[in-house]
């Protein structure tokens, strides 16, 4: 069997989320979209199961996956619906969902639901991606109450740049928020991770923390609260060769030895999730020393630099990340982000831990 393996730790989620909710000091979201990040939706939300104060998804679709297995708590759809349909869906289905523009909110007027909904309406305070313009909130905010559908309305934003402390457009964003919202009744939810661990004054009654739960700290270097990895990615050695000094090694030629090198071959490559970019010295771990990938990223296969490494050699094990190198730190490498990276992870056969 090949040995790519992703180990999740359901204990240091369920850490992680202890640690968002305190810092939150109130209610908090589990942000689960994306089969949560790659680790597994169902999985981690029945772990997460009794603490969470609710979930969130993109989608309905991955809503209705959680309803299937049993998931009972709270689930927000982040991009709301597609089709005035899914209101029903999400009335029979007691889903929450996010109204960011006018078509959903016109669907919603039309819709005919067995039960009114919990709506999140949705301000664009800067970002400029989704959401009501300020200058529209309070509008949209009195046609939803007006309109029999809704049960409660919270009120919400996204932030552009959170996971930039020193930029100043997140305070300016959030100060946008509440002069537009000072007056209209009903709780509030602004922080994601970045915010919810650099920007204290966006804490309000609903956080919806999504990367920091599996362990990644989306924000630069700094004195942030600690975060336990959930998703150790490894592999095997399943071949080993030496190559002389002015040796290439891999596709294009791009790495070439500059004294004799010993190669180690691992099963995991671009295929499975490992990003193609983060190839000559991005970091890995061999039997639990730090070593870096030469050569280029294959589509099944990546090679280690073992030369330094005498003890190791076939069968020994590969951290490609986890505990000992950060999933950051590769994604850095290829000049992406540890969310990409988390989300692309394939073929792996997932053992849960915890």
């Amino acid at each position: 069997m090949r040995p790519l393996v992703a180990e999740i730790d359901l204990a240091a989620l369920r850490d992680n989320y202890r640690l968002a909710k305190s810092l939150a000091g109130s209610r908090a979201l589990a942000v689960v979209k994306a089969n949560a990040y790659g680790h597994g939706a169902v999985a981690c939300a029945e772990a997460l199961s009794g603490l969470a104060d609710g979930f969130a998804v993109a989608c309905i679709e991955e809503a209705l996956e959680l309803r299937a297995a049993g998931v009972a708590a709270p689930i927000l759809l982040l991009e709301g619906v597609f089709d005035a349909d899914e209101y029903t869906l999400c009335a029979e289905q007691n889903l929450w969902c996010v109204v960011q523009g006018e078509p959903q909110l016109a669907m919603l007027e039309a819709a005919s639901i067995p039960a009114p909904l919990t709506v999140w309406l949705k301000m664009d305070s800067g970002m400029h991606r989704a959401g009501f313009a300020p200058e529209a909130y309070a509008r949209a905010y009195q046609r939803l109450s007006a309109s029999g559908k809704v049960a409660d309305i919270v009120k919400m934003s996204h932030f552009a740049r959170a996971d930039e402390p020193a930029v100043p457009m997140t305070h300016a964003q959030a100060e946008l928020f509440d002069s537009v919202c000072r007056e209209l009744p009903g709780e509030e939810s602004l922080a994601n991770s970045a915010a919810l661990i650099a920007h204290p004054a966006t804490r309000r009654a609903w956080s919806r923390p999504g990367i920091m739960l599996y362990g990644a700290n989306p924000l630069p270097a700094g004195p942030w609260p600690a975060l336990r990895p959930v998703m150790t990615l490894k592999s095997r050695v399943f071949g080993v060769r030496e190559i002389a000094a002015g040796e290439p090694l891999g596709y294009g030629d791009n790495f070439v030895a500059t004294r004799p090198t010993r190669v180690g071959l691992i099963a995991c490559g671009y295929a499975d999730g490992y990003p193609r970019l983060a190839s000559t010295g991005s970091p890995l771990a061999v039997d639990g020393v730090r070593s870096r990938v030469i050569g280029r990223v294959s589509m099944d296969m990546l090679t280690v630099d073992l030369t330094d490494l005498p003890g190791a050699g076939l069968g020994s094990e590969v951290e490609l990340w986890g505990n000992t190198v950060q999933v950051g730190e590769v994604a850095a490498h290829a000049g992406t982000i540890a969310y990409e990276v988390l989300c692309n992870v394939k073929r792996a056969r997932r053992v849960y831990l915890g």
